[in-house]
């Protein structure tokens, strides 16, 4: 089954990004394809995505682990949902593991089991996965790099 594991490390401390990642309202700013986010609470939330085809999907989410500033997991909940006949497992962790003063590594870990004829297809959905990791990666970087020109860029608000 698809596990898929991309890392980058981030000219940005730990604290900092750990805001950005456990607070699900700054999802749109760096998760590739999120347009918005709904229902938000800490345990649980909506991702509304835009297809390639510019059709709206609605996905949930449920915070399963949650160790601050180092570790996060979420699983996505597939029942009754259009990604239910594809997956039978999806769950996304991201740690973030201090480097430097003013780095951290981030690592995120995609971890999901196919159902039915979808497992045939586990080649293209590896690399769909990992593509979608290194976007949501450089997503974060390009946060961090707007630090220099605005101190206050990583802590944005919704």
């Amino acid at each position: 089954m698809p596990n898929v594991t991309r890392k980058r490390t981030i000219e940005a401390g730990a604290d900092d990004l750990w805001a950005l990642v456990s607070d699900p309202h700054h999802l749109p700013r760096w998760w590739p394809q999120v347009q918005r986010v709904e229902d938000a609470s800490q345990g649980a939330w909506t991702k509304v995505l835009l297809t390639p085809k510019g059709k709206t999907i609605r996905a949930d989410f449920t915070r399963l682990e949650d160790d601050p500033p180092r570790r996060l997991a979420w699983r996505q909940e597939l029942a009754e949902s259009p990604f239910e006949r594809i997956l039978s497992e999806s769950v996304t962790e991201i740690s973030l593991e201090p480097t430097a003063a003013s780095a951290t590594l981030v690592v995120v870990r995609a971890r999901q089991r196919l159902r039915g004829l979808a497992r045939f297809g586990a080649l293209i959905v590896r690399r769909a996965t990992r593509r979608q990791l290194d976007e949501a990666l450089a997503g974060l970087d390009a946060i961090a790099g707007r630090r220099s020109a605005d101190p206050s860029a990583l802590g944005q608000s919704r």
